[in-house]
C-alpha cells in the first residue's frame, strides 16, 4: 500500500513521519519528505542509525550527503530505533522517484506521544512554498 504524503505529519526540518500501531504498541516510520531530495539532490551517501538506539525529538541520528551538501537528520519523535532501511544507502536515487514508500528511514517504537511541533500536511506544503 502505497503512503499518502497528505496523512503523514512533517517536522520543520523536512523528515516525515508516519505512526501505525501494531500489538497495542504505536510505531513511527520515518523519512525525508520528497521537497528535502528535491533540494538536496544528487544524493551520494547516508548515514543511518544502529538498531535499538534511544532517540528523543530533534536529537540528530545520521546525515545525508549530496554533491552539494551535508545535511544531519534529525528524529522527530522519541523512542528506540526498531528497524533500518539498509538497502536505501546503496540506492538513493530512488528517493528522486519515491521518497514516501521506498524511501523511509528507520522505524522507531515511541516512547512518548508526537510532538506537538509537527505539522500537518497543509502547513508543511505552506513552509515549503515559503522557502521557495
Amino acid at each position: 500500500m502505497a503512503r499518502d504524503p497528505s496523512t503523514l505529519r512533517y517536522a520543520e526540518t523536512h523528515e516525515w513521519v508516519d505512526v501505525q500501531e501494531e500489538g497495542g504498541d504505536k510505531f513511527a516510520t520515518i523519512g525525508i519528505s520528497a521537497f528535502a531530495v528535491e533540494q538536496l539532490n544528487d544524493l551520494v551517501y547516508m548515514d543511518l542509525p544502529e538498531v535499538g538506539r534511544t532517540l528523543e525529538v530533534g536529537e540528530e541520528f545520521g546525515e545525508v550527503e549530496s554533491v552539494k551538501a551535508v545535511s544531519p537528520l534529525y528524529s522527530p519523535v522519541a523512542g528506540e530505533v526498531v528497524a533500518v532501511h539498509t538497502d536505501l544507502p546503496d540506492n538513493l536515487d530512488n528517493l528522486n522517484d519515491d521518497a514516501f514508500d521506498f524511501g523511509w528511514i528507520l522505524k522507531v517504537k515511541l516512547s512518548a506521544d508526537l510532538p506537538d511541533s509537527l505539522m500537518d500536511y497543509a502547513a508543511y506544503q505552506k513552509q515549503c512554498s515559503e522557502a521557495g
